[in-house]
């Protein structure tokens, strides 16, 4: 079982207010990629949260689907798209709860889903490989060990936090296109603020 318990009903009290958490602007890793993303490519953001990622994702053209356990985030994220003028397809579930079809994502977005104990964290990412088509993106961004030292956001469990190793061996079925292992200020709402210790990932399945 899981040390980092993260419930539907811990994740819907926190997303209650008016303020978004993470705020409404684009993870800057996945902001950085936007080179990579063409209008009508088919997306999935994982675990989207308030729907920043998500609906950052539409602004480009993309067409979006995103799941987050939280309903209150998903109510939230499906207003901020509607304040945006774009469409998000929404769905409240966790992601083993996700109907991961085979083949049918061109781009993923895994912003920080570091909910995730090893053993869920093989599966999810084993199900992100199969659901990107061929020549489909994934665009990963977390915590790394040093995050533990920094405490500006993450689980502050080390077995739910990422090293360049586990992303080599969790996608050594993915062509890697960048893999860095860096330190940078976030301003991402109230819960990520402040020097972080950060891995961003981009591959592309062949």
């Amino acid at each position: 079982m899981s040390r980092f318990p993260e419930s539907a009903d811990i994740w819907d009290q926190r997303y209650s207010g008016p303020d978004f958490l993470f705020g409404t602007g684009p993870n800057a890793w996945l902001a950085r990629q936007a080179a990579l993303l063409a209008p009508g490519m088919k997306a999935l953001a994982i675990a989207d949260g308030e729907g920043r990622n998500g609906v950052w994702l539409a602004q480009q053209g993309l067409l979006v689907d995103a799941f987050d356990l939280s309903a209150a985030g998903m109510a939230k994220a499906a207003g901020l798209a509607q304040q945006r003028g774009v469409s998000l397809n929404v769905r409240v579930c966790d992601c083993d709860a996700w109907d991961w079809q085979p083949a049918a994502y061109d781009c993923v977005a895994a912003i920080f889903v570091q909910f995730a104990d090893p053993a869920q964290r093989a599966r999810l990412f084993a199900r992100i490989v199969a659901t990107l088509k061929p020549g489909g993106l994934l665009i990963l961004q977390g915590y790394t060990l040093k995050q533990l030292d920094y405490k500006t956001g993450g689980p502050g469990v080390a077995d739910h936090l990422y090293t360049p190793e586990l992303m080599r061996q969790a996608f050594a079925a993915l062509d890697i296109l960048e893999l860095r292992d860096y330190e940078d200020e976030l301003h991402e709402g109230s819960r990520h603020v402040g020097r972080s210790a950060l891995l961003g990932l981009v591959a592309r399945k062949p």
